[in-house]
């Protein structure tokens, strides 16, 4: 069996740390607040930093990971003949999953003899991180190459993305809110509940009135539709609002016995889009 390299890209919110204990190398997306001249990777500016910005006014916008960048980050490994398997931020919100597809099939050209598979996660945040971790535990227990593609795209429309906003604002940049429910909302103190469907994308579910209401919301999710509750890997992602990440913790465990594996923060790349405040928990569930 031919030594193979799980890669992927920094939106799965996962850090450089972890990653490299993982074993797995990254591509890194990138951001750019629109008073500034030079953009900046997702890791690279510190997180706390980069959403007081967000809450002072600034505006940050995303580029994603270019095919020359791609063919940057795989060629070494296939110099070294290791196969590769890419797993990507959802093609739902992003191109970049594309140009690592693009990227591959160059350089399969070039390098007959090596395989380079690419899964789109369809995830994005630490649901795209837990993907990433399940797949890299299979490659663990000596899952083949086309073993773990495979178990990555069994298990993608199982990871559960449920997650609320504090703002609307940042939503309604992105379209996702009208000017008016904006307006409105921020009058009554509504809160969106969203998740990530099976394509990919963001889509508002439902409204509730307050903050906590919106954190017991994602906590009743879980309840509903975790396919082990209690005993299933729980990932949880903040928009610098720990206190909530440990509230939504306190909850679940609480509630249904679950412990929280990874706590961490929605980096600039997601959290771009959806502001401070963000919070999100991540779980495998019977569907999205």
């Amino acid at each position: 069996m031919s030594e193979y390299v799980i890669i992927t890209d920094s939106s799965c919110d996962v850090s450089p740390e972890l990653l490299a204990q993982w074993e797995v190398p990254f591509v890194s997306l990138s951001v750019k607040f629109d008073e500034d001249a030079e953009s900046f990777a997702n890791f690279d500016m510190p997180f706390d930093r980069f959403y007081d910005r967000m809450r002072k006014g600034s505006v940050a916008r995303t580029s994603a990971v270019n095919l020359e960048d791609f063919k940057e980050a795989f060629e070494p490994w296939l110099r070294q003949g290791k196969d590769l398997l890419y797993i990507g931020f959802s093609s739902g919100l992003s191109t970049t999953v594309n140009s690592g597809a693009m990227a591959a099939k160059e350089l399969a050209e070039a390098y007959p003899e090596r395989k380079i598979l690419v899964v789109d996660s369809l995830a994005a945040s630490a649901g795209f991180g837990l993907l990433l971790w399940l797949t890299v535990q299979e490659k663990r227990r000596g899952a083949s190459l086309e073993e773990a593609a495979k178990f990555a795209e069994d298990t993608k429309l199982h990871v559960c993305h449920w997650f609320t906003v504090d703002d609307l604002v940042y939503l309604k940049r992105g379209g996702r809110v009208s000017a008016a429910a904006c307006f409105v909302g921020g009058l009554l103190d509504i809160k969106p509940v969203l998740h990530m469907d099976d394509p990919g994308h963001l889509i508002n579910m439902f409204k509730v009135r307050g903050r906590r209401a919106s954190i017991k919301a994602l906590a009743d999710k879980y309840g509903e539709l975790a396919l082990d509750p209690g005993k299933d890997t729980v990932y949880i992602s903040h928009g610098d609002c720990i206190d909530d990440a440990k509230l939504l913790e306190k909850m679940l465990q609480e509630r249904y016995g679950a412990s929280v594996a990874l706590t961490t923060y929605v980096g600039p790349v997601i959290g771009s889009h959806s502001g401070p405040g963000t919070l999100a928990l991540f779980f495998l569930g019977r569907e999205r």
